[in-house]
């Protein structure tokens, strides 16, 4: 389940946590509850980032019905 605080986030916010998230993981070095909680906080950004594209998509597909109405009408 995602917080209150990861709704909050921007969609730069969410995705710049997300790649931090990333590298931490790859250089390696964090035990493996550290890893875990890293793992698990990775997907709740994605979830975060992941609505942000599809709101995004949802929009576009909107706007392009809307123009494909207004030309189909003349």
């Amino acid at each position: 389940m995602t917080s209150k605080v990861d709704e909050d986030l921007t969609y730069e916010q969410a995705r710049d946590e997300l790649i931090d998230v990333v590298r931490r993981l790859e250089a390696g070095g964090t035990s493996l509850e550290e890893s875990l909680a890293l793992w698990e906080r990775g997907e709740e950004l994605a979830k975060v980032c992941r609505r942000w594209l599809e709101g995004a998509r949802a929009r576009l597909d909107a706007a392009l019905a809307e123009e494909k109405a207004g030309q189909d009408g003349e």
